[in-house]
């Protein structure tokens, strides 16, 4: 029992390190992804491929394949959602990878960095997270090159892509004392700067359908596997009081 619990303390200490010491961060509200609702997640596929294939790939996908998990005619996917060539020039086909035309040296040389895919950013990283971290810019003069900041990733090296959506936005902060007595100041709201093309709540809905589409991608069969499993357990349940049934009848002469 003792080795047990030395085990789970081990396991744990990583995670909790790791939430405290990160620190509190702004915005931090939590959504529930509708699987349902796959108008949202075909809004949020085009949004990604506006606003972030330029920069991103989602190589692990093909552009029929999200076609027909969302319901959009191969016709329909290559006119709004096909915007890349290949190396002739030629529009890339249907049946092709979700590939951005940046090449590994362009990106460095640009940002110093290749933006990775995001096949299966919405696994590793959570959709609070990417929900958060997409309304989350804000205006820092003092980064040069880029002008922004993040309330959930500091000094990311990302600039703000949607900023003619969302605007411009500076933070309010508040000092707040630790228990150790040390002063720290966090961000705990934002004012606009420069108003986008959309509202508040119309950003952050758009963000919500992005993130829904970055979900699908991370995990395509997910309701698939759920609706499974369901219907396993449910299996599983009948098949024991059957077992439970034969083995009284197997053994009611046994003394």
């Amino acid at each position: 029992m003792k080795k047990l619990l030395i085990i789970a303390i081990g396991l744990l200490l990583p995670s909790i390190g790791w939430s405290a010491g990160g620190g509190p961060t702004y915005p931090n509200d939590k959504i529930e992804i509708d699987w349902n609702d796959k108008a949202a997640m075909q809004r949020g596929a085009r949004t990604f491929v506006n606003y972030c294939m330029s920069c991103h790939s989602a190589a692990y996908s093909r552009f029929n394949r999200v076609g027909a998990d969302l319901g959009i005619p191969d016709e329909l996917v290559r006119e709004n959602l096909i915007f890349t060539t290949d190396v002739n020039g030629e529009k890339t086909k249907v049946g092709e990878l979700m590939k951005t035309t940046m090449t590994p040296e362009y990106a460095e040389q640009a940002f110093g960095i290749v933006p990775p895919d995001l096949s299966l950013i919405a696994r590793s990283r959570g959709v609070n997270w990417l929900y958060n971290y997409l309304r989350g810019f804000y205006v820092d003069d003092s980064r040069e090159g880029i002008g922004v900041n993040n309330g959930v990733f500091a000094n990311v090296g990302m600039p703000h892509v949607m900023a003619d959506l969302q605007g411009l936005q500076v933070p309010k902060y508040k000092t707040l004392t630790d228990s150790h007595g040390d002063e720290q100041e966090v961000i705990v709201g934002f004012e606009v700067l420069k108003p986008g093309s959309m509202t508040i709540s119309e950003y952050d809905k758009t963000v919500y359908e992005l993130v829904a589409f970055l979900d699908y991608l991370a995990e395509p069969y997910k309701q698939t596997r759920k609706n499974v499993g369901t219907g396993v357990l449910i299996f599983l349940f009948a098949f024991l009081i059957l077992a439970y049934v034969l083995k009284r009848e197997y053994w009611k002469d046994v003394h």
